[in-house]
Parts: C-alpha cells; sequence; structure tokens
C-alpha cells in the first residue's frame, strides 16, 4: 500500500514539474513574441511616417490646346423595289465614296466599315395597323457607312466636299482628338502639382504648421481625359459648311501627401 502511494506521489509530482514547465516556456516565448513587436513597431514609427502629422490634398491640372485630326463617319443610304436594286446602288456609290476619300489622301488603312445594314419598309392601308397584306408596297432600304479619320485638319471640308460630291448622303458622328498627348499630358500634371502644393501651403497656413517633404503620390484614376471641346476656334470654310474644331481640355487630378513639420 505504501509502495503504491509512493508511486502516485512521484508521478503527481513529475506532472507538476512538467506543467509548471510548460507555462514557463510559453510564457518565454510570449513574452519574446511581445518583445520582438514591440521593437518592431517602435523602428517602424522611427523610420516611417506618423499619418497624423501629414497633409492630405488633390491638385488639379488643366490644359487647354486645339486638336489637330479628326474622325468622321460618312456613308450612303439607298432604296429599291427589291434588295438587288437597293444593294447594287449602295455598292456602285460606295466605290466611288473610296476613290474619292482616296484621292483626298485618306490612307486605306483610316478608313474602316462601321456599319451595313438592310432592312424593309411596308407602306399600305393594312401596313399602318401592323398587318401585312398583299397589296402593300414593300421598300428595301440600305445603310453602308465607313469611319474616315482625317489627320490633317486643314483638308477636313475638302474630304467632305469629296464625299457628298461623290454621292454620300450620311455624314455624322464628327470627333476631334490629339495626335500626341503626352507634351499635354506632362503640362497638365505639372499644374496638378503646383495647385497641391497651394493648396497644402493654405491649409498649413491656416493651422498653424510648415509643410514638410513630400511622403507619398499618386495620380488619380479615372482623369487624365480630355473634356468637352469648346468652340472658340475659328470655323474652316467649304462646301460642307464651316466646321469649328475648337479647343480642348486634358485634365488631371494628383493626390499628394506632404509631412507636417
Amino acid at each position: 500500500m505504501k509502495g503504491k502511494l509512493s508511486f502516485v506521489a512521484t508521478v503527481l509530482a513529475v506532472g507538476l514539474v512538467l506543467v509548471l514547465g510548460f507555462y514557463a516556456l510559453q510564457g518565454g516565448l510570449f513574452s519574446g513574441v511581445l518583445a520582438q513587436r514591440a521593437t518592431t513597431q517602435t523602428q517602424t514609427q522611427t523610420e516611417g511616417v506618423d499619418v497624423s502629422r501629414t497633409i492630405l490634398v488633390v491638385g488639379e491640372g488643366t490644359v487647354s490646346i486645339q486638336p489637330d485630326r479628326a474622325q468622321a463617319t460618312v456613308g450612303v443610304e439607298t432604296t429599291g423595289a427589291t434588295v438587288r436594286e437597293a444593294t447594287q446602288e449602295s455598292g456602285e456609290i460606295m466605290e466611288a465614296l473610296l476613290v474619292a476619300l482616296r484621292e483626298q489622301g485618306v490612307a486605306d488603312k483610316d478608313i474602316q466599315t462601321s456599319g451595313y445594314s438592310v432592312w424593309t419598309e411596308r407602306s399600305g392601308p393594312m401596313a399602318e395597323m401592323g398587318i401585312a397584306a398583299p397589296e402593300e408596297a414593300v421598300t428595301y432600304r440600305v445603310s453602308n457607312m465607313v469611319r474616315v479619320n482625317v489627320n490633317d485638319l486643314s483638308k477636313l471640308s475638302a474630304v467632305l466636299d469629296a464625299a457628298i460630291e461623290a454621292g454620300a448622303n450620311a455624314i455624322h458622328g464628327i470627333s476631334f482628338a490629339i495626335s500626341d498627348p503626352s507634351s499635354v499630358e506632362t503640362q497638365a500634371r505639372i499644374k496638378a502639382i503646383a495647385d497641391a502644393k497651394a493648396k497644402a501651403q493654405e491649409l498649413a497656413d491656416l493651422t498653424g504648421v510648415r509643410v514638410g517633404a513630400v511622403v507619398g503620390v499618386s495620380e488619380v484614376i479615372g482623369t487624365g481625359t480630355f473634356g468637352v471641346i469648346r468652340e472658340t476656334a475659328v470655323g474652316m470654310g467649304g462646301g460642307a459648311g464651316p466646321i469649328s474644331p475648337g479647343e480642348m481640355d486634358y485634365s488631371v487630378q494628383i493626390q499628394v501627401t506632404y509631412e507636417i513639420r
């Protein structure tokens, strides 16, 4: 009996030592992790920037420029008593139109078909009620459109005149663009940075602090696009009527973070 009690006591003692050792080890590890985290946090605060001591502003820069190229959608719409009649006339006029465009210096790569469709129109006493009847007159219509890039605005009116002379009876969707927008983008960014600095300085003056170094900068996504054309330029003459390219506005927004001193 005494031997059994002695054995149980020994087992309990060993178990107690193991438990105490485990908790001691865990405590040491936990303390080491806390110490490591504290050290890392201290290093981060020392090497990084305290966001509570910064000024965040968004600067905007806008540059106006006159476009130097245009894009127009031109084509022909024909009618006929049969599909063959309507499509044949459309094809003949389109061939003449393409020849006229090439004669004006428009390259093949700057001419692209943008739409081709064939449909019918019915007329008669029953057609108005949406009911088909044998006595209805059926007219077939064909629309054939091409998208034309004009890389020299001084030739835009001449190109449209030639298209009309060749038989084009549909011209719409004239838009303007810039061949090389890189210089405009750079100018807009310079203005945006200057605007951001002015805003940061104003906020610093109002709050009694000083503007420090730039600690963060990024261009706002979704900006950096050309805005609506302002019709201020003198229109170009020609049989197609005056064409006013106007001016285009390129705007960009840049977010800048300054350190507060």
